[in-house]
């Protein structure tokens, strides 16, 4: 079962929405929950970036990333990217 598909049934289970970002499937990492917020998807930075890589330079991606992944507030469901030591 893909990673997409188990998280929109614990959604419909819980009943929240959790935003998903498609694209990045590869680099999740899990589900993280915050104190009075709705759970949210956990993705691995290193990855997401390597994922930007493909179509783009290592600067190129961390800039896309920085303005329009990160930088983006979609509620309290937003993604979560973690650098993973």
């Amino acid at each position: 079962m893909s990673k997409i598909k188990e998280i929109n049934e614990y959604a419909e289970e819980v009943e929240e929405e959790i935003i998903i970002y498609d694209e990045f499937e590869d680099a999740i990492i899990g589900l993280a929950d915050r104190f009075g917020m709705d759970t949210s998807v956990a993705y691995d930075y290193d990855k997401v970036i390597k994922i930007l890589m493909e179509d783009m330079s290592y600067e190129e991606a961390v800039e896309y990333f920085d303005f329009n992944v990160i930088g983006g507030w979609v509620g309290d469901s937003t993604p979560v990217f973690i650098k993973v030591l």
